[in-house]
């Protein structure tokens, strides 16, 4: 397929493929009952109704402009604020969440680099380690979700990004890269790369060539990688005889890499062939950033009407970012004038900047309450989506009263449509009241919370 095929224009023969998927029943794609009455036995990310229950993180850089954010008092008569005006059409989906803290984003010995730590703490809770090259972070809410949630379908979560992705150097005031330019943490030393390229991320979920040959080519390809580790576990078994202790050490955590590999391949094969969009495979990154944003947004989407996954993180932009927003009117970069100083005309430019970021996801949320889920409901009502950012005034890189939305209503356990001023709290606290909805257990505390967050 050409570049060209997939044009702005291009996408929107794309979206309207992917609306073939929302007449499939989800658990359809599971090719058949069992997992999901395994879910609902166990109540594992399944709403009262049985339906799948989804969680998804959206992060979005350099906090935003506090007087244009917050409304002027709770309640569920709120008056929308500047910003998130384009969220008013979803009020009855949305709760406006004032009061949320992440105290270990905040500098104190550590000194400058509020924004490797506002992504590095985002999901996670910890203070992450000042080091270029000795990473420590710590696992991240999404994963703590996947790992028990994960095994009811295809992939166990979904992790992207509309940002490049860099893994090594020091980025912010002398922290790893990996800080900035990950949401989502496998253990406290393994971040879980972000896809960026919507045509692999595509791929992924449903396999690569025409609609009518993903499943042959999803087979094939299984085939070919069970060879591939085959040789590479023979050749590994030869060249352990002849290793001393140290190198067996190496090997042994390389074959451990190799092994979750074919516990991948396996899980595919049991789920089999994906539901998949009857088109084209996207052609790669958009040049326009919004339509690259709404793309990955869709494939989301899909991924959650197709039961491939239940769980997903989605960095926008990292923190630091410093694009410019031409199309609205903002030729400086966003990082350099997020230190506005207080002046009028510059906080007006960020505030602009986090309007279309504010668009941005309502557009998503829109797409999700248009689609009916396997019990009649929305996607939108079936799922809890966290929308927020690592820094709270852009001007003072503090992070408390943070700026979140929670969209959604959880398949009714949550309560959507009002503003809710919370005392300071740490956001933490929100993250475990949401994994108990997705039934996670044996999680008493999470990074640096005091305890649940009732009012939700």
């Amino acid at each position: 397929m050409k570049s060209s095929q997939f044009s702005p224009l291009g996408r929107r023969h794309f979206l309207r493929g992917l609306g073939a998927l929302i007449s499939v029943p989800t658990f359809e794609s599971l090719g058949g009952m069992k997992l999901l009455a395994q879910a609902e036995a166990t109540r594992l990310a399944v709403t009262r109704t049985g339906a799948p229950l989804r969680s998804a993180f959206f992060f979005f850089p350099n906090g935003s402009i506090p007087s244009y954010w917050w409304p002027e008092k709770p309640g569920s008569d709120y008056v929308a604020s500047p910003t998130l005006k384009p969220l008013e059409e979803l009020r009855s989906h949305v709760q406006i969440m004032g009061g949320m803290e992440n105290l270990n984003g905040e500098g104190g010995p550590d000194g400058a680099g509020d924004h490797a730590r506002g992504v590095g703490t985002f999901l996670t809770g910890v203070r992450v380690k000042k080091s270029a090259t000795d990473i420590q972070a710590g696992v991240s809410i999404d994963q703590v979700m996947a790992r028990q949630v994960g095994h009811l379908t295809r992939h166990s979560s979904l992790e992207m990004s509309c940002d490049a992705v860099r893994k090594a150097g020091a980025c912010d005031s002398g922290y790893a890269c990996a800080y900035q330019f990950n949401l989502s943490w496998n253990s406290p030393t393994t971040p879980m790369t972000p896809e960026v390229n919507p045509r692999l991320l595509f791929e992924r979920l449903f396999g690569t060539g025409p609609a009518e040959l993903r499943a042959q080519n999803l087979k094939r390809r299984q085939a070919e990688q069970h060879s591939v580790l085959d040789f590479v576990l023979e050749d590994a078994r030869a060249m352990q005889r002849r290793l001393d202790p140290h190198d067996n050490a190496k090997l042994d955590q390389y074959l451990t890499g190799v092994r979750e590999i074919e516990l991948r391949i396996e899980k595919a094969e049991k789920f089999g062939p994906a539901t998949s969009p009857r088109q084209d495979v996207p052609a790669g990154v958009p040049d326009n950033y919004g339509d690259h944003i709404q793309l990955m947004g869709d494939l989301m989407i899909a991924a959650f009407q197709t039961d491939s996954t239940r769980v997903a993180s989605f960095m926008l932009a990292h923190d630091g970012s410093n694009r410019s927003f031409a199309d609205i009117g903002v030729s400086e970069g966003h990082h350099d004038i997020s230190h506005h100083q207080n002046k009028a005309d510059l906080m007006e430019k960020v505030a602009q900047i986090d309007l279309w970021y504010a668009k941005q996801f309502t557009q998503i949320l829109q797409k999700m309450d248009a689609i009916k889920d396997s019990d009649g409901n929305s996607l939108l009502y079936n799922s809890m989506l966290v929308y927020g950012g690592g820094n709270a005034d852009p001007n003072r890189h503090n992070h408390n009263d943070l700026p979140f939305v929670l969209a959604g209503h959880g398949g009714g356990t949550l309560t959507p449509g009002r503003y809710t001023k919370h005392s300071p709290t740490p956001t933490c606290n929100m993250f475990l009241s949401m994994a108990d909805r997705m039934g996670v257990t044996g999680l008493e505390r999470f990074g640096d919370s005091t305890g649940r967050l009732a009012d939700i």
